[in-house]
């Protein structure tokens, strides 16, 4: 393993070696535990170091993933020629709104509805159109993630040296992120604090869903969330009986889906969360009543990021505002 790799997941150091490879296979021979590093199995988010040896079953490119390959290298060409298409119905270049941005790092302001990469069903994400809409650049990485659903702030590294420090950062729990949820019901001002173990599980479709298990549950890991209220709301024309709580969700821990699991597990679900909220209040705020707006969404943004940057060891404080259609629905 080349030093330049040290720190990377295994999934994103496969997915970036195995050129035409669909990411599905890349992540079906992980979980089977065909691939291993340093003769032991490894799970997609085991970080490779310097001079790990990583074996790989052997691997055939199929004919639609060179389709794809070429379409993708097509598309780069598109883009250094000025024009704009989708080519072969893969990713098409974009950009995103650029929230800051230097030689060492990209925040983008991430919308609803976006995967942050390709898989898992999706063709492809943010980081895939930026790599084409940059066909210039070297290297472009993410460095977190985000919920597909979950509009706001996302980091992209362009260059090995802060990928590894914002990680680094976001591992050691030395960034300070706030989200923006809006829930059901009337948030306790004393609850402050939700230390639950979360568990991660597939459906028989094989969708994947996380749930709140005993702190002493063996696959369990601690999940703590921070919730202060910021306002509360009054019911929704839509949804006459039920108030609204905004509330600032900082999350202590990673895990997947955890505001939302946790939020949801108190007894207060984000509005529009079609996994763990109020599928019956969902149903009916997607609906415009006496004028009020309706919300067709999750109402979970990433608000505020707070990290050291990379180079310059100066802190960096990130703001994304509200996007219209939670702004409206506030308003009413």
């Amino acid at each position: 393993m080349d030093e330049d790799y040290a720190g990377q997941r295994l999934d994103n150091f496969l997915i970036r070696q195995l050129k035409g490879v669909p990411k599905t296979h890349v992540y079906r021979i992980i979980r089977s535990g065909e691939v291993r590093v340093n003769k032991g199995r490894a799970q997609a988010d085991t970080r490779v170091e310097a001079g790990d040896v990583v074996r790989l079953p052997p691997i055939r490119t199929s004919e639609r993933a060179d389709q794809k390959a070429q379409a993708i290298a097509a598309a780069k060409e598109v883009v250094r020629h000025g024009a704009s298409s989708t080519i072969g119905g893969y990713a098409p270049p974009a950009e995103f709104p650029v929230l800051f941005e230097d030689d060492f790092l990209l925040a983008i302001d991430k919308p609803a509805g976006v995967a942050v990469h390709g898989g898992s069903g999706v063709s492809f994400g943010v980081i895939e159109q930026l790599r084409m809409a940059r066909p210039e650049a070297e290297f472009l990485e993410l460095v977190h993630r985000l919920d597909r659903e979950t509009s706001g702030i996302l980091l992209i590294a362009k260059r090995r040296m802060a990928l590894k420090l914002l990680q680094e950062q976001f591992r050691e729990r030395e960034t300070d992120k706030i989200y923006l949820a809006l829930t059901s019901g009337t948030w306790p001002a004393n609850k402050r604090v939700i230390d639950k173990s979360l568990h991660k599980y597939l459906l028989d479709n094989g969708e994947r869903r996380v749930k709140i298990v005993a702190n002493e549950h063996p696959d369990g890991l601690r999940s703590v969330t921070l919730v202060k209220v910021k306002s509360a709301i009054a019911a929704n024309p839509s949804a006459p009986g039920t108030p609204f709580s905004l509330l600032e969700v900082t999350i202590k821990t990673g895990r997947t889906h955890q505001i939302r699991v946790h939020l949801a597990g108190e007894g207060h679900p984000i509005a529009g969360d079609d996994k763990y909220g109020d599928f019956e209040l969902n149903k009916a705020l997607q609906k415009s009543a006496a004028g009020a707006p309706a919300l067709k969404r999750m109402f979970l943004h990433a608000w505020s990021l707070k990290f050291n940057h990379p180079k310059l060891r100066k802190v960096v404080h990130l703001n994304a505002d509200l996007p219209p259609e939670l702004q409206q629905f506030l308003l009413k």
